[in-house]
């Protein structure tokens, strides 16, 4: 790597946020041929660090180089004549164009008129080089996931970058998905791009990178070569701590179902059919692990099993109890804890802490007299929760909105998993995708609490889109593939190649849950 260009070199790089000092005096290189991984926690100062490379924000002190020139980026435009292409996390497109369409979207030069003939022809000919198969005539809305990334990549393709910024580019893949993309960017460093990769996924840093920058509180603390660093020295460096890749299971399961889903049919915001005929089985003392690309229904089963959206037919039931159509209070007091995927929808953000806290459970004793609340009850279990569930707050009247996503996580877990009406622990645990956005250290110890209530007798249905969590926690699979349960895997028979050929739809495999 000793002869290879610089194509970019970030100098001394400090941006601030109110508050918040999201880069300080950073420096950051990318080589010609490389996959250079940006890896650290949230809020590490990463995807702060490549807006301003890419012009979306202006450093406040620093100097940007670029093919060894220095530059002023004020704006993604200027970023793109540098040749520099960012594929974001939320996809740009417009579903109702087409795939080329998006493409030549914003560029004067292709003209007046358009000769979608030579641009289809172009087009065809980057997508046959890295092993596409996307058709330039077809709607947006029709792709998935990875071949909507894939029209994101060609944009900057088609412009000519050399140099590519990634943000989290595998939250939305499947494990086929993502070994395409990987391939794909390999070809592109081959090719002489320099690709920059934004990551807090260990195992995407060791797979596909050839050098890697570690960065945590705003800081870049370590510049490594991939060769020569292990996944536990790329944890320390981000966290101050080795990672868990296993946990223990201290007790096995029984044969009491506490959860029983019978055809269960739910319709989405739309009227449309998104849970279709769905059966599956819960145990005391398990993990259910429900695992598909996001979009396939289970969201909606899992919140027609909370109570918060009606099933149109078939039959819910929690430690025999029927609860099918009950509103979220009923299913509550059946001991159900629900850790919701989007935190917007389950804190009130103006109120505080200690209020949020005791949102399900104020209404019974110790902290309500069914006349009056109980405030030194509330403050004092709030601040026992705080303590126990390492809640970073200033204190328990601290306005909910100040805390950062990490802890407001923590927030919810305490309240879902030790405040349950008339119940010591839950019974059921309904966790929808409970890590997402969510750093390393903030997903273990979520990781860690699930499996320890599984341990103490809770039945946990486990939503998630990271094969490597469903695969660590579960102790089964089943796989969702447009609304019905395509496949059901034991512990022993668990393979990523399996489970990624369900979510694609390719493959069916053993019975109903």
């Amino acid at each position: 790597m000793s002869e290879q260009e610089t194509l970019v070199e970030m100098h001394g790089i400090t941006k601030r946020f109110p508050g918040v000092l999201a880069n300080d005096n950073v420096n950051f290189s990318l080589l010609r041929g490389e996959v250079h991984a940006l890896l650290g926690e949230n809020g590490a100062g990463k995807t702060t660090l490549m807006n301003i490379l890419y012009g979306l924000y202006r450093m406040d002190a620093g100097e940007i180089w670029v093919k060894g020139r220095r530059v002023s980026i004020k704006s993604p435009k200027d970023a793109i004549k540098l040749g520099i292409g960012m594929v974001h996390q939320q996809f740009r497109l417009i579903p109702t164009h087409t795939v080329a369409e998006n493409i030549i979207l914003g560029l004067k030069e292709m003209g007046v008129i358009l000769n979608y003939g030579r641009i289809n022809k172009q087009l065809e000919e980057i997508i046959r080089f890295y092993g596409w198969s996307i058709p330039p005539n077809a709607k947006v809305w029709q792709l998935s996931a990875g071949e909507k990334q894939q029209v994101e990549l060609l944009k900057a393709l088609f412009r000519r970058a050399d140099i590519l910024i990634l943000d989290e580019p595998t939250s939305v893949l499947t494990p086929q998905e993502t070994l395409q993309l990987f391939n794909a960017l390999r070809k592109m460093a081959d090719e002489g791009r320099g690709i920059i990769l934004i990551t807090h996924k260990l195992d995407e840093v060791m797979r596909v990178s050839d050098r890697v920058t570690v960065m945590r509180r705003g800081k870049v603390v370590a510049v490594r070569k991939t060769l020569d660093v292990t996944p536990d020295e790329l944890a320390r460096l981000m966290v101050g701590k080795p990672l868990v890749t296993s946990f223990e299971r201290k007790q096995e399961s029984t044969a009491e179902y506490v959860l029983q889903v019978e055809n269960l049919h739910v319709l989405d915001d739309k009227g449309l059919p998104a849970v279709r005929g769905v059966s599956l089985r819960i145990k005391k003392r398990e993990i259910l692990g429900i695992a598909g690309v996001t979009g396939n229904g289970q969201q909606e089963l899992v919140e027609t099993i909370a109570g918060l959206r009606k099933a149109s037919a078939g039959r819910i039931t929690i430690d025999g109890h029927d609860v099918t159509n009950k509103n979220s209070a009923e299913v509550i007091k059946q001991g159900v804890a629900y850790i919701p995927p989007e935190i917007s929808k389950c804190i009130a953000f103006n109120m505080s802490v200690a209020e949020n806290l005791v949102m399900k459970t104020y209404k019974y004793p110790p902290f309500s007299s069914k006349i009056i609340l109980r405030w030194r009850s509330i403050k004092e279990k709030a601040q026992d929760l705080i303590q126990r569930f390492n809640i970073v707050t200033p204190s328990p009247n601290t306005r909910a909105g100040a805390l950062s996503g990490g802890n407001l996580q923590r927030l919810i877990l305490a309240r879902e998993l030790s405040l349950i009406p008339a119940h010591e622990r839950p019974k059921l645990i309904l966790a929808a995708y409970p890590t997402k956005g969510l750093d390393v250290a903030a997903t273990e110890f979520v990781r860690r609490l699930l499996v320890e209530n599984r341990d103490e007798g809770a039945a946990v249905l486990l939503v998630s889109e990271d094969l490597d969590e469903i695969m660590m926690l579960s102790d089964r699979v089943v796989v969702m593939y447009r609304g019905e349960i395509v496949g059901e895997l034991s512990r022993e028979q668990l393979e990523v190649e399996t489970i990624g050929l369900m979510m694609m739809g390719v493959k069916r495999g053993g019975g109903a849950a």
